[in-house]
């Protein structure tokens, strides 16, 4: 069996690096949620177990472990930041040391292998005779906390984005590349409308005219004519985009 765990050990920690070189993300962090995913399966496996049995002793020694349990987690996986191991692992690497998990943690590994495969069809064939969900939880929270263990004892590659998010990062600036292009093309014609200049020659001293634009055409009145010099046309180009837009003279 040591041979055996040795070979799934490898074949997992290529299968992390593999998915830490897509997504950056490392084994400590796929573990961590695989935990959290097999500690929600554990407190439906109790919950289960719970209202299965009839005995109010057996209710309530199974509600105290449960909330044991849940004392121990918060005191041990919880207490710790997925960074944090993160960084521990990064220095442990950077030292050239491996995991000390792939040792110390090689029994339990073992028993936890064996049971899966042990259990697995007689748990299988029980769900099926007896439809019962327990068992098939029960089968489901063995295989998880063997692979957790699998996991946790790999060591990851150094920190990198992953190919995955780097590509997605590459298509934001690509599709937002286009939008100020056409927006500086808009309020270039824009401003093309907005500014009237008279022409030169049309009235003495470089001085604009503009029609009054509370006259409505067809109403009887004069036109008043207002001068506009240099002054008020450099205001009034000020508040377009200058980039390519007509000037005044």
């Amino acid at each position: 069996m040591n041979y055996v765990d040795s070979a799934l050990l490898n074949l997992t920690e290529r299968i992390c690096r593999g998915f830490q070189t897509w997504t950056g993300r490392t084994n400590v962090w796929l573990a961590f949620h695989l935990t959290n995913l097999s500690i929600v399966i554990y407190f439906i496996w109790v919950a289960n177990l719970y209202f299965l049995s009839v005995d109010l002793a057996v209710r309530v020694f199974v509600a105290l472990f449960c909330g044991g349990v849940f004392f121990v987690l918060t005191r041990t996986i919880f207490k710790m930041s997925i960074e944090a191991s993160e960084n521990e692992a990064y220095r442990r690497l950077a030292k050239g040391l491996r995991n000390p998990r792939r040792i110390r943690d090689a029994q339990l590994r073992i028993a936890f292998l064996t049971l899966s495969i042990v259990l697995s069809y007689p748990l299988w064939f029980a769900y099926v005779t007896l439809h019962l969900r327990f068992v098939l939880l029960t089968d489901a929270l063995i295989i998880l906390t063997t692979v957790v263990l699998y996991v946790l004892a790999c060591d990851p590659l150094p920190p990198c984005a992953g190919t995955v998010r780097e590509w997605l990062r590459g298509l934001v600036p690509a599709r937002q590349a286009n939008v100020p292009g056409s927006f500086r093309v808009t309020r270039r014609m824009d401003s093309r409308h907005r500014l009237s200049c008279r022409p030169a020659g049309s009235a003495a001293g470089g001085e604009q005219a503009e029609m009054d634009p509370g006259v409505l055409p067809g109403s009887g009145r004069a036109p008043r004519r207002r001068a506009a010099g240099p002054a008020a046309c450099a205001i009034r180009q000020s508040s377009i985009d200058l980039e390519g837009g007509p000037s005044c003279i």
